[in-house]
């Protein structure tokens, strides 16, 4: 009986540290060919995106939420995408928490989070945190902060929306009117307004601007109820800088068989499978590239190139803007307007056209440029 249980010991301990060898051999938490759970790597790039609102906009939030799906596909990284919802006091205890887990690159935008997401950085200097779109310069050493210059490519848009108006299109009527339509009254948006504003008077210095601000953006309805107004007032194309208030501008292009302009992100390709007629009145979006310009921060980030503690400003020079030229845009849009837009496009590349940017305005003059094309 004592030799029996002898051997059945020593089978079981023999058994024990084969297990935990085994165990040992998985978990692969050192060395580049290691591998954690799942066989995924262990020193595989971690990116995750916190948007500060939700997915569906077909514009900003969604312009950045495929920039992580580049990450993914093109670097193979792991990543995650995280909607912080419109409760802003969730926003700074979501920042915190994210930035504690095992994540090598955090990712969020806006100069709404920038104050939050910044004190989050300072918390965790062993990480890399990237702002996609702030106006503001500041940032903490391992803070790398992006923004476009929404001015210039709205001043592309202006242009269209002006030409658009002028031309025999279908939809267009004889009221020299335009539109545009704001999330709210704020400097991020006056940089578009002010862009827009100075582009159509460059093509028609008698040019009048109909105004909106949603002082919203995630109200739909707000935004159609707005557009309306403007289309029914002989607006006949609208500018949409509202996001996801935004979507509305395009229901009511529909009812009234008008045009549109898209914004950040090529809002009629968005909308094509699902809605092609209005998809079609969309003539173009002004872009801005958040999602290459997320690919490309991130590359540099795992290449140890990113300059952070500073702001990138993206240009048509950086590639960082630009309207969508589609097949809708190609279409609808007349070919020698087409050629147009291109000269003008070629100045502001060549620095030909300054563009005045509401960023550095006071309220007063900026409420004096709406004055000068009000209705």
């Amino acid at each position: 009986m004592k030799k029996n249980a002898l051997v059945i010991c020593m089978v079981a301990l023999l058994l024990l540290l084969s297990a935990c060898g085994g165990k040992k051999g998985t978990t692969g938490e050192t060395g580049s060919a290691g591998t954690g759970n799942g066989g995924e790597q262990t020193n595989q790039l971690k990116v995750v995106l916190l948007i500060p609102g939700t997915l569906g906009d077909k514009s900003f939030f969604d312009a950045a939420n495929h920039g992580l799906e580049l990450v993914k596909s093109e670097l193979g990284a792991k990543t995650k995408v995280i909607e912080m919802g419109a409760d802003k006091t969730k926003w700074e205890p979501t920042f915190n928490d994210i930035s504690a887990e095992d994540w090598d690159i955090v990712i969020s935008g806006g100069s709404e989070i920038t104050e939050m997401f910044n004190a989050a950085a300072e918390q965790h200097p062993d990480k890399t945190f990237i702002n996609y779109d702030t106006d503001i310069e500041d940032a903490p050493a391992n803070v790398y902060n992006m923004s476009y210059s929404t001015n210039e490519v709205s001043f592309l848009a202006g242009a269209v929306a002006a030409l658009t108006t002028k031309s025999d299109m279908p939809n267009a009527n004889k009221d020299n009117l335009i539109g545009f339509l704001g999330g709210m009254d704020i400097p991020g948006i006056n940089a578009f307004l002010v862009g827009y504003i100075e582009g159509a008077k460059y093509v028609d210095p008698n040019i009048k601007v109909a105004v909106s601000y949603a002082g919203d953006f995630v109200n739909p309805a707000k935004g159609k109820e707005l557009s309306l107004i403007q289309y029914n007032s002989g607006v006949d194309v609208i500018f949409n800088v509202a996001g996801g208030t935004g979507l509305g501008i395009f229901d009511a292009a529909k009812e009234k068989t008008k045009y549109a302009i898209g914004v950040d992100s090529d809002q009629a390709a968005l909308l094509k499978e699902t809605d092609p007629a209005k998809a079609n009145l969309i003539i173009t979006s002004a872009i801005k590239k958040i999602d290459t310009s997320i690919l490309e921060a991130v590359t540099q980030a795992k290449e140890g190139k990113l300059e952070t503690g500073k702001r990138q400003v993206m240009g048509f020079v950086e590639n960082g803007v630009g309207i969508a030229e589609n097949d809708i845009y190609t279409s609808v849009f007349p070919a020698d307007l087409q050629a147009k837009v291109e000269e003008i496009k070629k100045k502001l590349e060549n620095k030909e056209i300054k563009v005045s940017n509401a960023m550095g305005m006071e309220t007063s003059e900026i409420e004096a440029i709406r004055n000068s094309v009000k209705p």
